[in-house]
């Protein structure tokens, strides 16, 4: 029986030989960084400095956020059969999806929309800013990726749009990203977060990525923390426990000084 013969732009194995869009995994390997490896795993290219900077960035924002989102108590709850580690693992992503991390894509289609209607009608961007905001509100539609039910002023958003302006990739989406927060508080008359999501949404839009992929930079970053509350569930908690997501709380170092990369041994 003849296979159809199809092709793939991503990876190229052959004997003794391993390349990524091109680039011999073990050259990469100990000379570029993971997230600009993942960069370049996703958009064929590898990124620049100030790029690779901010998909680092990107990816450390999302590593975990305790053990109550969805994912975490999915992961924990597996775990807690006695199931494997990639199960468990496998299970948190399953988790991720329209209101939990997913707002990602969402928000890149909202701001993507909503740039390109400034640019055609030649509007800054509080003048389109309200007029998204209150066609979504006619609607009553939310729009994804403001508010949080923990923070007010999420720290990564402020973080990762300081290391974007420092590198020179924020751009109209991160710009939008704002003056929809603007809207928000002079129609709703309150304060929504720009939370995480939709800072990495905007962030991503600047970055020229395609809104399909956005969730991806999530998963790929969740999966480390889902590890770490998989292998703790598996080692430290009893088995078939009821996992409560409110009745716990964190037991691990105290807040502790970030190093500088030089200063790392």
């Amino acid at each position: 029986m003849n296979e159809e013969a199809w092709s793939q732009p991503i990876t190229k194995i052959e004997p003794n030989n391993v390349e990524l869009r091109g680039y011999p995994i073990d050259e990469l390997m100990g000379h570029v960084p993971f997230g600009h490896v993942v960069f370049l795993a996703l958009m064929g290219d590898l990124p620049t400095e100030a790029q690779g900077r901010v998909i680092d960035a990107v990816l450390v924002s999302s590593v975990d956020h305790g053990a109550t989102p969805p994912s975490a108590l999915a992961a924990r709850t597996v775990a807690s059969t006695g199931a494997p580690l990639t199960t468990g693992i496998a299970a948190g992503v399953m988790a991720i999806n329209r209101y939990h991390g997913g707002a990602i894509e969402g928000c890149m289609r909202v701001l993507l929309e909503a740039a390109g209607r400034k640019r055609a009608g030649e509007q800054d961007a509080d003048t389109t800013a309200l007029e998204v905001v209150s066609e979504h509100r006619s609607r009553k539609e939310r729009i994804p990726g403001y508010g949080h039910r923990v923070h007010s002023d999420d720290p990564r958003t402020r973080r990762l749009f300081a290391i974007a302006q420092e590198e020179g990739v924020a751009g109209e989406h991160v710009d939008m990203a704002r003056a929809i927060r603007r809207a928000i508080r002079s129609l709703l008359g309150r304060s929504l977060p720009l939370n995480v999501d939709g800072a990495i949404a905007a962030v991503l839009c600047d970055l020229d990525f395609p809104p399909e992929i956005g969730n991806g930079l999530f998963a790929i970053a969740r999966t480390v923390g889902l590890a770490a509350h998989v292998h703790d569930e598996a080692r430290n908690q009893r088995p078939m426990r009821r996992i409560s997501p409110t009745a716990h709380s964190y037991d691990g170092p105290p807040r502790r000084e970030v190093p500088m990369i030089g200063e790392l041994k």
